[in-house]
């Protein structure tokens, strides 16, 4: 009971540290007259965003390649 609880409160801390940054960073862009900083924001998420499909899609055409190269070499 002690382990839930304690995992429980643990969680909660995380999710409102992660809220107060997220709204540090809303509260710098929006301040700023050039939005300048707000376009190279926008530019990391997508790079962010990005990385993980293309490492996928590697991964994916390699099994799917190396299965069809043995595949032919069997008949």
């Amino acid at each position: 009971m002690k382990r839930r609880l304690l995992l429980f409160l643990f969680s909660i801390l995380f999710f409102f540290k992660g809220n107060a940054q997220c709204a540090m960073c809303r509260a710098v862009l929006e301040s700023e007259e050039g939005q300048s900083t707000a376009e190279g924001v926008n530019d990391g998420i997508m790079y962010l965003m990005a990385i993980p499909y293309i490492l996928v899609a590697s991964v994916g055409f390699v099994i799917y390649w190396t299965y069809f190269r043995k595949k032919k070499e069997i008949k």
